[in-house]
């Protein structure tokens, strides 16, 4: 009886994996994985750079014509990160260099496309920000800006945008979009437009009110007034609807 007991633990103990064994297991099938989505994002995010740069010299020789004093200007900040300039406008484009998995409770798990295959839901993200152009000009380092979008893209190359009005609503269609130089482009435009749309609006009176001798003194070397096109207002409430 001791015998056939002894042997059953060591079949059991052998059918156990090791600790060796459970790590390479995670390499194989999530860090492995991670890497592909982040050389594919990569990929992505260096056609992107092409594509702003063409929508960049279109819009300068377009805008142009119609006065000479609106600047548009594309500039290259790194590996992951580049801006471009239109009119008092400032996009920022920022590649982050992890990868993400979904939250459980993200409405995207409801699909047969993660439900089927869940490492469909690691996904590089691509954020879009937006400032003021004298913000940065004049070097106004209180100054807020805000995102507008972010674009997820996962390793089969699928994508969609979480962002404001239509941005939110566009690029939303995760199981069956794969992510191309023409739809970077749409994305490009809309941030265009939803930015330029996006005016700078007063601030509340009594939101203004106080103002340090400090920052009254070094407004003329640096303007420290916060300015932002919704301070003083909850951005989550300005509507996502075209008007």
């Amino acid at each position: 009886m001791e015998n056939i007991f002894t042997f059953v633990l060591n079949i059991n103990a052998m059918s156990k994996p090791s600790g060796k064994e459970l790590i390479m297991k995670v390499l194989k099938e999530k860090s492995s994985l991670k890497q592909d989505v982040f050389h594919k994002n990569i990929k992505v995010f260096e056609e992107m750079k092409e594509v702003v740069k063409e929508v960049s010299a279109e819009l300068k020789k377009d805008a142009e014509k119609i006065d000479k004093r609106i600047v548009v200007d594309y500039r290259e900040k790194g590996p992951h990160e580049m801006e471009l300039k239109v009119a008092g406008d400032v996009l920022f484009f920022h590649m982050h260099t992890n990868v993400f998995e979904f939250d459980k409770s993200h409405p995207m798990w409801k699909t047969s496309y993660l439900r089927d295959m869940p490492a469909r839901s690691f996904c590089g993200m691509i954020y879009i920000y937006n400032f003021l152009a004298d913000s940065l000009k004049y070097n106004r380092v209180n100054d807020v800006g805000y995102m507008i979008a972010r674009i997820f893209i996962n390793n089969e190359l699928h994508y969609f945008v979480e962002g404001k009005r239509q941005l939110g609503f566009l690029y939303n269609d995760f199981p069956n979009k794969k992510i191309d130089r023409q739809s970077l482009k749409n994305i490009v435009e809309s941030a265009i437009i939803y930015a330029l749309d996006f005016d700078l609006f007063t601030p509340p009176f009594d939101e203004m009110q106080e103002v340090s001798v400090s920052q009254i003194l070094e407004t003329s070397e640096n303007m420290r007034i916060k300015t932002g096109k919704r301070l003083g207002f909850r951005f989550q409430s300005d509507s996502d609807q075209i008007e």
